[in-house]
């Protein structure tokens, strides 16, 4: 059993935010702001190589190398975003296990989605075979979190998302994750449906932001940036870029220096 593996298990005692950098400096930045653990993100990842956030276009290698870099890199216990696994199969999905186990990460999330647009979520049965056999290899040696993306492929069946849910936790997955939901009464819902199991919200309901009290109230254990902290950072160079259209170079008011972000990365001594 990892120290990683367990020291991101006992966050899931109380709430805390998991937020995902995309690259070193983002990394190393969230970690000298005091965050006790990280997340990759696999839309940053493929938006910074010019590349649409599909499992195919990154691949297993790729994405497990990248989140094991931030950990590597952090010192800090770091969740893989695995999207479907990266295969149909159950089988793919131990692959995956296996794979991020041997990169040193803490934990990995695996979705229910199929990458095909015509019918892009697992059938039920199928979908928590997956997570069955992932949770077996991931017993006692990483954590698993288990998400179906109703929400976000049209499907806003809030029973069958609950459904799915339940089925995973009952398949031995460690943390729930359904993105996309549409207020805090969804959110409570699905805390209910699964406790004493931690469920991971991302960013917060599609209502809008919430204080993280509220989601703690709710019984939340975690929250998940997912892309939106990169997203952040587009928005500001797009601020950027039109101040320096118009001839306005004073824009970097708050922005780390070189020098700051130099010292936060490892020697090369």
């Amino acid at each position: 059993m990892s120290a990683a593996y367990e020291a991101f298990r006992d966050l899931h005692r109380s709430i805390f935010v998991m937020p995902n950098p995309w690259d070193g400096a983002s990394s190393l930045l969230l970690k000298r702001e005091g965050f006790a653990a990280l997340a990759s993100t696999s839309a940053g990842l493929a938006f910074g190589l010019g590349l649409p956030d599909a499992a195919a276009a990154l691949g297993r290698d790729l994405s497990i190398g990248h989140a094991a870099m931030i950990a590597r890199l952090s010192g800090l216990p770091v969740n893989g975003d695995l999207e479907d696994g990266f295969g149909p199969t159950p089988e793919d999905c131990v692959a995956t296990v296996e794979a991020s186990i041997a990169a040193g990460l803490a934990g990995l999330g695996i979705e229910d989605t199929t990458a095909d647009p015509s019918r892009p979520i697992h059938d039920f049965d199928h979908a928590v075979a997956r997570i069955a056999a992932a949770a077996k290899a991931a017993k006692g040696r990483i954590l698993l979190t288990a998400r179906t993306d109703n929400f976000l492929h049209g499907r806003p069946d809030l029973d069958d998302t609950i459904r799915r849910l339940v089925a995973f936790a009952e398949a031995g997955a460690d943390v729930l994750y359904a993105p996309g939901l549409p207020d805090m009464a969804s959110i409570e819902a699905v805390v209910r449906a699964v406790s004493p199991r931690p469920v991971n919200v991302v960013f917060g309901p599609r209502s809008g932001p919430v204080p993280l009290s509220v989601l703690e109230a709710a019984g939340v254990k975690r929250v998940s940036l997912g892309g939106v902290l990169y997203r952040h950072a587009m928005g500001a160079l797009v601020t950027a870029a039109r101040r320096l259209k118009a001839g306005d170079f004073d824009f970097m008011a708050g922005a780390p220096t070189s020098a700051e972000i130099t010292a936060l990365l490892p020697s090369q001594g």
